[in-house]
């Protein structure tokens, strides 16, 4: 039988949650986004503005800005707790003139933020309990053309596939993120279930698995 979603809380409000994340090492799957983004925009130049929606500590966004210092960058996030640490970097890296955080829900807007040429998301969908407010505002921040990469996890067909890929990956890890890794393994869309949600916005981007636990949506927004 096929394992159905189950949702989490949408937020990690939790001041825990958040030194717990800045302080992990997600390097694996924040290289893979970074390396799925140079393959699927090779002809990129490095400019415009940027969008991260759910960029918790900004880690992404800051390797981003930092590969492409003539970008103008903005994370967003739900929950302060988990901006607080990607704040400090900032403010060592010398980086917040350019690169700026804030502390939101979707959906956005374009008459609060503008638009933007580039849109990022790493593990922000299985978060949402209804995942149409990340593809609502796509639609309504992304300028004509915009590239987008969205990545995420996937979710296994079983529980007992999750506790493994939990173990593979954070078995080493504290227990508040091996138990945060789990839920929002069971949290996760599948493939399909998430070219579903494309067709309904009317998003022709292309979403596939890039990784044993991760899929991944791209692709070019607007004429």
């Amino acid at each position: 039988m096929t394992l159905q979603r189950i949702p989490e809380p949408e937020l990690m409000e939790d001041e825990a949650q958040g030194t717990a994340y800045a302080e992990a090492d997600f390097s694996g799957p924040n290289s893979q986004f970074l390396c799925l983004f140079a393959e699927f925009f090779p002809g990129f130049a490095g400019r415009g503005r940027v969008l991260d929606l759910g960029c918790g500590p900004a880690d992404i966004l800051i390797h981003f800005a930092t590969c492409h210092p003539q970008t103008r960058c903005l994370g967003i996030d739900g929950a302060e707790a988990m901006l607080a640490p990607g704040r400090e970097v900032l403010a060592l890296e010398r980086l917040a003139p350019r690169v700026k955080l804030c502390c939101r829900r979707l959906p956005l807007a374009a008459t609060e933020f503008g638009h933007f040429d580039v849109l990022l998301s790493n593990s922000l969908l299985h978060h949402l309990h209804d995942p149409h407010v990340l593809w609502q505002t796509v639609r309504d921040v992304a300028a004509p053309g915009c590239r987008l990469l969205v990545m995420d996890l996937l979710r296994p067909p079983s529980r007992e596939a999750a506790r493994r890929v939990v173990e593979d990956y954070a078995g080493d890890e504290p227990d508040i993120l091996k138990t945060d890794f789990y839920n929002s393994l069971l949290a996760a869309f599948r493939v399909d279930e998430v070219r579903s949600q494309l067709r309904r916005a009317g998003l022709a981007l292309d979403c596939r698995q890039v990784s044993d636990r991760h899929l991944a949506v791209w692709g070019r927004v607007g004429p």
